[in-house]
């Protein structure tokens, strides 16, 4: 029985046994979750592996905006060079799958497999937010069980996702289109937390090599960025910590997978590529690429400043919408 380190068990000691293939069943799954792993996965396998996964709830109760459009966002991103594969799939027809199974392969023959609470989520393998339990099972058997429900599922990028699975709003701030802004006290009050994080420093100037000019620096990408997170509000539970990845759904229906991170948790950045974050804002401001962000461009644009509602332990809504 595995009650401790779950993740290295489960998700990264197979990787001594040369396996490069891993098929997962989990009741439920989020982005931010395959987001941290992949990124986790760095310098961790000499070969590229396979990754699959296979979600079970969603004829139960569907899958939300967020969670839906941030899986597509990573199977079409670039992926590093330690993922060889990578296929994201909702089970659509029921029964739904509400357990969770890990199996590792080797060119297709099974290693080894686990099978418990854990679902594919970072408050299951990041941190100790829960007591997970997991055991080993058998990994043929297992494998079959995999395949046997292919043919129930369908990838989430498929053109057709929407006519085999409900796709819904999970919260209502997403339902407030032109009124946004005028809506988010009346939610912070009653529903929601909410931080405001300056993007300028006490100078009143975006930092020259920090913040959203992070990258102009020599030998940097110019576009590499962060959002400077103040000390109070890193250490006041609002964010996840402990490098764990979270979504933001922006108020121009974007999303980003975001973790906090350096030292003493001074910034937010977006893990998969640092610029990431740095082409977003560019573009939010009219900039090119890699340019300078001044504090005239934040003025033209009227913001200098950012608005964090937190809608749930992984999901945020990120406000940067010109207030002109």
């Amino acid at each position: 029985m595995i009650i401790r380190d779950i993740a290295k068990a489960v998700l990264f000691d197979p990787l001594l046994l040369d396996a490069n293939e891993l098929y997962i069943v989990s009741g439920y799954a989020t982005p931010t979750m395959l987001s941290w792993y992949i990124k986790n996965l760095y310098h961790k396998t000499k070969t590229p592996i396979k990754i699959f996964l296979l979600v079970g709830m969603v004829p139960f109760d569907g899958i939300s905006v967020s969670v839906h459009e941030g899986f597509i966002q990573i199977i079409r991103s670039e992926h590093p060079q330690e993922i060889a594969k990578l296929e994201c799939s909702y089970i659509y027809d029921a029964p739904a799958v509400h357990g969770n199974l890990f199996i590792w392969a080797k060119d297709g023959a099974p290693v080894c497999a686990f099978s418990g609470s854990s679902n594919f989520v970072q408050s299951s393998f990041v941190g100790r937010h829960r007591q997970e339990i997991m055991n080993e099972c058998n990994p043929q058997e297992s494998l079959e069980y995999y395949q046997s429900l292919i043919d129930r599922s369908i990838y989430v990028h498929h053109a057709e996702v929407e006519e085999y699975v409900i796709i819904h709003p999970t919260h209502a701030v997403l339902d407030l289109e032109n009124t946004l802004i005028d809506g988010f006290d009346f939610m912070a009050q009653d529903r929601y937390q909410m931080v405001t994080l300056s993007l300028i420093t006490r100078n009143g100037e975006p930092g020259k090599r920090s913040g959203l000019n992070w990258g102009h620096r020599p030998g940097r990408n110019p576009n590499e960025a962060y959002i400077p997170l103040p000390s109070k509000i890193a250490k006041s539970g609002f964010f996840p910590l402990e490098k764990r990845h979270f979504t933001a759904i922006t108020d121009d229906r974007h999303q980003l997978i975001l973790r906090v991170e350096q030292q003493n948790d001074k910034a937010i950045t977006t893990p998969a590529r640092n610029s990431d974050l740095g082409e977003y804002f560019r573009n939010r401001l009219g900039l090119a690429n890699g340019a300078l962000v001044t504090r005239s461009d934040l003025d033209k644009y009227d913001r200098t400043d950012i608005i964090f509602l937190k809608l749930d332990e992984e999901t945020y809504y990120l406000d940067f919408s010109s207030l002109k």
